[in-house]
């Protein structure tokens, strides 16, 4: 049952090895993931991502009970079967479990003869099993793949563009009381935006030489406070108050770091679309509900 006592890093891994020992389909074992980072401080919920390099693939996926070897599933999801088949017939399948103990294991499955194309790009890949010495060879693992790449001018320009473009959809959603679209546009394709400029701010502030993790997890470690706390204060709730003042905070933040990686890189920011924009979002602000005109 769900609360179960959580299994133990080294039970996990035991489990795991020990279930591809004993299993003469399986020729080889790769660990991926943060596991394989030694750049990520190890907690409780970081998930076991693991390749099984396989014979007869079709032999496990033919009957899936043969997972219940991992422990109590929680919740099970096998992407093969939730898009289109032909989108994804690469030979391989992906059992994602999230057990009751609080564990998850994210099992791909490859047959042994596509290992070596599968791991060529990873840099996030550490060998645990070789039954026939044939993988390989896998470079020491590092975060190399995920940090922090420099932008070229016209990524910065269409970033910039993007982000101020979007900004009068969501003045527009809330004037029409449409929250849905306001907090789609706004926390989609505004943040979108938001979000690439915070990692090259970021970038610029440490030589392009880190990792700000998935989504920005570590946007946190890497900003000051100050901006920090206006990245905070760029999410809203559904209060169309709170929302106007979020958009205000992350157009100012958006500025403040796109101006630095400009200059840094001597790309030239779009002042005038961003005063522009700025004066409109304040103008729609304080336009009344019943208004026949934007301006008049």
């Amino acid at each position: 049952m769900v609360g179960d006592k959580m299994r133990s890093e080294q039970q996990m891994m035991d489990l795991i090895m020990n279930t591809a020992k004993n299993d003469d389909r399986v020729r080889g074992v790769i660990m991926g993931g943060s596991r394989a980072n030694p750049n990520v401080k190890k907690d409780i919920f970081q998930d076991f991502d693991i390749i099984y390099a396989v014979r007869d693939i079709d032999t496990f996926t033919s009957d899936h009970s043969w997972i219940s070897i991992f422990g109590e599933i929680m919740i099970l999801q096998m992407p093969k079967y939730m898009e289109m088949p032909a989108e994804i017939d690469d030979g391989s399948f992906i059992y994602l479990m999230q057990f009751t103990d609080g564990n998850r294991i994210d099992l791909n499955l490859i047959p042994i003869e596509m290992i070596d194309k599968a791991i060529q790009d990873e840099s996030l890949s550490i060998l645990l099993l070789d039954k026939d010495n044939v993988i390989g060879p896998i470079f020491p693992a590092s975060d190399s793949d995920f940090i922090i790449k420099t932008p070229t001018e016209t990524l910065f320009k269409n970033c910039c563009n993007e982000f101020w473009w979007i900004c009068p959809y969501v003045a527009k959603g809330i004037w029409r009381d449409e929250l849905p679209f306001a907090m789609y546009t706004f926390n989609w394709y505004a943040r979108n935006m938001l979000t690439e400029m915070t990692k090259w701010y970021i970038g610029v502030n440490t030589d392009f030489s880190i990792s700000s993790g998935k989504y920005g997890k570590y946007f946190k470690e890497y900003l000051e406070p100050e901006l920090w706390d206006m990245y905070v204060k760029s999410y809203s709730d559904s209060n169309y108050e709170n929302l106007w003042e979020a958009l205000f905070i992350a157009g100012d933040l958006f500025r403040v770091m796109a101006q630095r990686v400009g200059e840094h890189f001597g790309f030239e920011y779009p002042y005038g679309d961003d005063e522009r924009v700025t004066a409109h979002l304040k103008h729609v602000k304080d336009l009344p509900r019943d208004a026949v005109e934007i301006y008049g």
